[in-house]
């Protein structure tokens, strides 16, 4: 990195000072939950839509491909999370790894996620608003106002609150899932999964309706029932213990969401058909409606619960895109000011700016699959950044302290970073004028970066000083 005027704010005892997260807010049982809660609304929909894409086969081989790029590259993240313990996390070790351009190519990849995604979520809570009948609103902005509205403030509120209510709320969101299970189970016929017609396609079957296409098509929805777990190191600062908590919390919350996922792939459409449930923006209720041959007390629950793991969703991604654009403006990348904490240790700006961004997005488009595809092409670029970092960081600095080892090594993060690749390309398949929004946004950001903020990069940052602390062993050693 050249020589920048920012390099001598080591730490003025100011800057840093008005840059301070709580310590010691969150256990391994608490980053769990923080990992589901990022997650859980993809149970409750959005994966279904995959049936349309590939069939029950296609999303069934898309789950399977995606939960094993899921898996290995949250072996690789509890590895880098207990090493290098920062709020940046991906940001943080892709600094490490790839140098200053990597690791703002990597955190901006992760915001552009993290930012979006709740827009679209927030358009799926005012469905379920409306859908429910609740205080007679429709699904439009004033929704998405109070929505942003309550969550920003709760989390303004302290990470320790925020964390605890995030856990209950999607505590109640598990406790549907296993009544889903529960109510499903006995109205399942395997028969149920292969009611779409074949297409005709080559390759085309009962299984696999539209082919071999329908697997790439069905590979974003693959994603759906993991997308954002990866946000849990960003609260690496807010931990008692990173180097244990991390990779416990982490490991705990994919194990979690493979068997969700798994059993709602499965049952949902196995109840219920794979062609009733691939059009459908409710289908868990649903199933249990078609499954039971009207409405029932069960499905109201569900429906209910429902929207508490939408919020939940919400709710946490917030988290992860104060802790994302905190560390990156702390460390320069993106102005400072944003990086501000205020007395109860919150980044209040880093929270509310990209809230109101997220709010304009919501209101401006009411289009929910459009903003997720926009958070996904973002996600799959940042896991081909952050396996990256892993392989590179392995090679680079074999005899670094690591609080865990992934097991297998590069291989298994090898195995992530060609699956992230296909994951990009099937983003363009699926939708590439939303793929063409992300890149476009992505190569602003990164011009931003060439003409300015590598010029005005805090070194006392602690993500920067563990990359020069990096360099500075090396050139010893030399």
């Amino acid at each position: 990195m050249p020589a920048s005027s920012a390099d001598s704010l080591k730490d003025d005892d100011g800057y840093l000072k008005h840059r301070q997260l709580k310590r010691g807010a969150a256990g391994w049982i608490l980053l769990a939950g923080l990992g589901v809660a990022y997650v859980i609304s993809g149970d409750f929909a959005g994966w279904n839509l995959g049936l349309a894409q590939g069939g029950w086969g296609g999303l069934l081989i898309a789950f399977v491909l995606m939960g094993i790029m899921y898996g290995c590259m949250v072996f690789g993240l509890a590895e880098l999370s207990s090493t290098l313990p920062t709020a940046g996390a991906g940001y943080g070790f892709a600094r490490r790894a790839l140098g200053p351009l990597g690791g703002f190519a990597t955190g901006m990849a992760v915001l552009i996620e993290y930012a979006v995604a709740p827009a679209a979520i927030a358009i799926f809570i005012g469905g379920y608003v409306e859908a429910l009948g609740l205080f007679g609103l429709t699904n439009s902005w004033p929704v998405y106002l109070v929505t942003y509205a309550i969550f920003v403030g709760i989390h303004l509120r302290g990470v320790g609150e925020a964390l605890k209510l995030i856990f209950g709320i999607t505590a109640v969101a598990v406790v549907a899932l296993f009544a889903v299970v529960v109510g499903l189970i006995p109205h399942f016929d395997a028969a149920n999964l292969f009611d779409i017609v074949p297409n005709g396609s080559p390759a085309s079957s009962a299984f696999l309706p539209m082919g071999i296409s329908g697997i790439v098509g069905a590979l974003v929805y693959g994603i759906w029932f993991f997308l954002a777990v990866e946000g849990v190191p960003l609260a690496a600062e807010e931990t008692a213990d990173p180097k244990k908590d991390m990779p416990r919390g982490i490991i705990a919350a994919m194990a979690i969401l493979v068997v969700f996922g798994a059993l709602m792939l499965v049952l949902v459409p196995g109840a219920a058909g794979s062609t009733a449930m691939s059009t459908s923006n409710n289908p868990l209720p649903e199933a249990l409606r078609l499954a039971y041959g009207g409405n029932t007390f069960l499905a109201d629950f569900v429906n209910y619960a429902g929207l508490a793991g939408l919020v939940a969703s919400f709710f946490s991604i917030i988290y992860a895109y104060s802790r994302q654009m905190f560390a990156l403006s702390r460390a320069g990348y993106l102005p400072k000011w944003l990086s501000l904490t205020g007395k109860r240790h919150t980044p209040y700006l880093a929270l509310i700016v990209p809230g109101t961004i997220g709010f304009t997005l919501a209101a401006a488009t009411g289009n929910g699959a459009l903003l997720i595809n926009i958070a996904v092409f973002g996600a799959t670029v940042s896991y081909v950044l952050l396996n990256l970092s892993h392989i590179v960081l392995r090679i680079k600095e074999p005899d670094l302290q690591r609080g865990y080892r992934t097991p297998g090594g590069i291989w298994t993060t090898s195995v992530a970073l060609v699956l992230a690749l296909v994951a990009v390309v099937a983003t363009f398949v699926v939708d590439v004028f939303a793929a063409t929004i992300t890149a476009a946004i992505f190569g602003a950001a990164l011009l931003y970066y060439w003409f300015y903020s590598r010029h005005h990069i805090v070194a006392g940052a602690p993500e920067e000083e563990f990359a020069h602390l990096a360099a500075a062993e090396a050139e010893l050693q030399h």
